[in-house]
């Protein structure tokens, strides 16, 4: 009696460390390696609708250094919900230059979740909610009206077409994305919080790259 005791004892011991280790593999492997991720609002429609679910690999994406086109997760800088922009805090003026530098401190209590239309050195200029990129070249100072081509953007929602578009659809007059920042804008041009308002985002704030959504079951898809 007293050996099935001890090796009951034991079993459960075990157990308890067998418990213990994959929950701890469980919580390591959402913080350093895949995070999910609910999105909260509108912005990203309709490519992500709110309260749809997505897995964010942390480490998979180059270090940080996404690629235009990708869906990434995100701090904002302090102040992006005021839509305040710049090192120098001020608004930014419809119809006229998007935010070119973001307040220099990040808002770590906050995650975005946006589509990078342009990177380091870029210039870019929106018009009707569409991205109109130059890209960069070391040769090149400066981009010629003609250089700067609209981003390949079926998943845009066509909220900034038609006389009636909000005036935050248009920044027509280019700024140059500095090194080691991207550009971030929603799919839902006319109801985006984005960069046009708060500036580029630095490399060190991006906390990975959307890649899966498991929920809800009739959207499970790679994104």
């Amino acid at each position: 009696m007293a050996g099935g005791s001890k090796s009951l004892s034991s079993s459960l011991i075990e157990l308890v460390v067998i418990v213990l280790i994959a929950l701890g593999l469980a919580f390591g492997i959402q913080a350093f390696v895949v995070k999910p991720y609910k999105i909260p609002s509108g912005s990203m429609e309709p490519t992500l609708t709110i309260g749809q679910r997505v897995l964010v690999d942390r480490i998979g994406h180059d270090f940080g250094n996404p690629s235009v086109g990708e869906i990434v997760v995100f701090h904002p800088p302090v102040e992006a919900e005021h839509e305040v922009c710049g090192p120098d805090p001020h608004r930014v003026n419809y119809g006229q230059s998007p935010c070119g530098a973001p307040v220099t401190k990040e808002d770590k209590s906050i995650n975005y979740i946006k589509r990078v239309v342009a990177g380091p050195g870029d210039e870019i200029e929106v018009k009707e909610g569409n991205a109109y990129v130059c890209a960069a070249r070391a040769d090149r100072p400066k981009c010629a009206p003609s250089e700067f081509i609209r981003e390949k953007d079926p998943y845009v929602k066509d909220t900034c077409e038609g006389q009636d578009a909000p005036p935050e659809c248009s920044f027509p007059v280019p700024i140059k994305v500095p090194a080691g920042h991207w550009f971030m804008m929603g799919d839902n041009r006319g109801e985006s919080d984005d960069s046009r308002f708060w500036g580029p985002v630095p490399t060190s704030w991006i906390v990975g790259d959307a890649f899966f959504t498991y929920w809800p079951p009739d959207r499970i898809g790679t994104l």
